[in-house]
Order: structure tokens, then sequence, then C-alpha cells
């Protein structure tokens, strides 16, 4: 029976840090992490309190690869400056290992803290019995939606001016889904799992965040026209829940059309709601069309976790260890998670001090067309929260 999200319940997914339980998929957790879409109903479970001692919470902390690492120094040195009680549980995992036992190792404390800060985590085995760990960490915990905010800086030069449209990306389902067999030698069929149930979660979710941020127009991106039971599904589904908001505008388009549409005119779009494949298209394009995979920052959320991200979901191996990646996204990224964990000022500052350093300072990093190093952003970043909180911190 497909879960129903009730309008006198939606105060409660506002002031509570992560969804409640009629939101949850129970998951169990194993060195083969076997859940994939084995049992894609959902189920009731019981949240694990989260990590807070001494007045200070624990984030888990996961690097991943490429840029990834020095990134997370950087989140580091900006929280030891702002005076920020948030401390981290740091777990590297091998991109060479074919095991998953340091997976399970982040998983299990991803449930204990609530809350991670993660770069992309890269599977470089080519073989089918390793399945990616950013899909299975996304599954293993349920986090069955992403959100990203695209929005223009006005200091960053592109073609088009005032972009501002939210992806609400069904995370879980899916081409991502990862089950894939060879039926005959030369023919190998994949599987696209589409279930009701994740369809209405995303659907409502984008409804409802369109509601609660005064936003008009929720889009579904699909190509229902070719795939007539996969994406039909989810487009019926998104149908369905759009009349529980008659106050809300709903459009679906074809994900071709989509594409070419938010390149030539990308004002048109407001609240997207997609599957997960073109979600990550979507999302990459609307990147693009800001400024790069530097600025965004993307938020993954499930019954009781919390993952945050750079956007674009980019390890950019080539450009690591140089100094000259872009740190905004995964500066972003750590201001969305002090806002989810209630730290709002210490949040509100750093995205501030952001948005300066961007659009008043002109302090650009190559990919913007600029020329200072990644350190000297986050120097004047710092510079800023202390003009932002009165000189110290």
């Amino acid at each position: 029976m497909a879960i129903r999200l009730r309008e006198s319940l939606w105060p409660l997914l506002k002031t509570s840090k992560c969804w409640p339980t009629y939101f949850v998929r129970k998951t169990s957790m194993s060195a083969k992490n076997n859940s994939l879409h084995k049992h894609p109903s959902t189920k009731r479970s019981e949240a694990i309190p989260a990590a807070k001692y001494g007045g200070r919470h624990t984030a888990t902390m996961l690097p991943g690869g490429g840029i990834g690492p020095e990134l997370m120094t950087h989140v580091k040195e900006v929280f030891r400056f702002a005076g920020v009680p948030v401390d981290f549980e740091t777990i590297s995992i091998d991109p060479r290992s074919t095991g998953n036992e340091e997976l399970d190792d982040v998983i299990t404390s991803i449930r204990r803290n609530g809350v991670c800060i993660k770069g992309n985590i890269e599977t470089k085995s080519l073989s089918t019995g390793v399945h990616s760990r950013n899909v299975v960490l996304r599954s293993s915990l349920d986090l069955f939606v992403s959100v990203l905010h695209c929005k223009s800086y006005p200091g960053v030069v592109c073609r088009h001016k005032g972009i501002d449209v939210v992806v609400i990306r069904q995370n879980t389902d899916g081409e991502y889904s990862m089950l894939e067999h060879e039926s005959v030698p030369g023919v190998v069929e994949s599987l696209k799992i589409i279930t009701t149930e994740n369809a209405e979660r995303v659907a409502r979710y984008a409804f409802e965040y369109a509601k609660d941020h005064g936003r008009r127009k929720v889009t579904t991106v699909h190509k229902a026209n070719i795939m007539k039971l996969s994406d039909g599904l989810f487009l019926e589904t998104s149908r369905r829940v759009a009349k529980d908001y008659p106050e809300i505008d709903h459009n679906d388009m074809i994900v071709d059309n989509c594409s070419m549409q938010l390149v030539m005119n990308p004002h048109q779009f407001d609240v997207m709601n997609t599957t997960n494949l073109y979600g990550a298209i979507v999302s990459n394009i609307l990147c693009g069309l800001v400024g790069g995979a530097g600025l965004i920052s993307g938020i993954n959320y499930g019954g009781h976790s919390a993952v945050f991200e750079p956007g674009t979901r980019t390890t950019a191996s080539r450009i690591a260890g140089k100094n000259i990646a872009n740190p905004a996204a995964m500066l972003n990224a750590s201001a969305d998670m002090l806002k989810h964990l209630g730290y709002n000022q210490h949040a509100s500052n750093i995205k501030k001090a952001i948005e300066l350093t961007i659009n008043e300072d002109r302090i650009h990093t190559p990919d913007l067309g600029g020329t200072y190093s990644s350190e000297e952003v986050v120097h004047n970043v710092m510079r800023r929260i202390e003009k932002l909180s009165g000189g110290g911190h």
C-alpha cells in the first residue's frame, strides 16, 4: 500500500532533524550489502539517537577520492576558525579494495551520528560482483531523496542569469538498481526498478517542498513515451499526488526535451521531480549553467540519516593535490549540514561568507576563470566569517 503524507503531519517534517518513521524503509546491513532492492517495501524502524556529547555533535566525515580529502581539510579549518561545535568521525575507504568492510563501518557510523559529509567514493573494480559504494550507501540508509538547489551567483559570468531551480531526485530506484545480467553471450539486460512507494515518496516530497518554500510549479521529468510501464508509473504517480496540491501547478516533460529546454530557457523551471538517472543528468546540466561542479551542494535525506555532498558527485581526480579545486560546493554542503543540525547562525555565516567571497570579492578559482588557489578562497571565506561574527570567533 502506498504511503501518503497527510498535510497535518508536515509540521513534523519541518521541525525534525530527519524524516519520521512512516517514510523509512528498514534495511539490514551485511558485509555483502545484499539489501539492494530485494525488499523495496516501506517498513517502520526506530532511529538511533544522534550522537551529541557535551553540547557538541559528532558527524561522520567520508573524504572519498580525488579532491575529497583536501576539501575536507578546508571544512575542518573553517569549522575550527568559526568555533562550530561539531566533531568529525573520519573514515577513509581505499578505492582499490574489493571488500565492503570499510563501507559497513561508514554505514554504522552514519546511523549512529545521523549526519555525514562526504566526497565521492571511488569504486575502481570493474567486477560485476562489486557494487558502486555510493549506490550501496544510499540504498542501505534508504536515502530516498536528493535535493539540489541550483541558484546563480551574480559574481560568476554565465550565459544565463538569475537561475533558481530545485531538483528533487529519487535516489534509490531506477537504473541505479545495479541489477544486470547476461542472458546469453553478447546480450546484456539491465533492470530498471520503479516502485509506487518510492515514486510517491519523492513526488510528495517535491510538492511539500514547493508548498513550504513558496514555489509555484513542479515539473516531472520522464521518458514515459518509450518506457511506458516504468516511467509511466513514475509519471502516473506524480499526477495522482499533484491532485492533492491544487495550489501548485504541475506539468511534465520528456527528459531529452527537458535537457534542451534547460539550456535554452532554464527560468521556466521551478521545482523538478525526477527519477534517479534523469536527476543526475538534470543536476549536472544546471550546475554547468551556473558555473560548474565547484559551487552547488546536494543533500540526501533518509528516514533517520542525512548525507551532505557536492551536487555533481564528482571526484575531479585530475586536479587533486594542485590546490586549485573550488572549495565552495563542499563548504556549502557543510553549511547545509549545520542548518540540519540546528546551528543556524554558523550555517548562515558560512553561506554568506561564500557568497561575498564569490560575488563581491571575486576570489575565483580557475574553474570560474580566476587565478586564486583553493587556500586563498578558504582564507577569504574565514576573513568574511570573522567580520560577520563581529570580529571574533
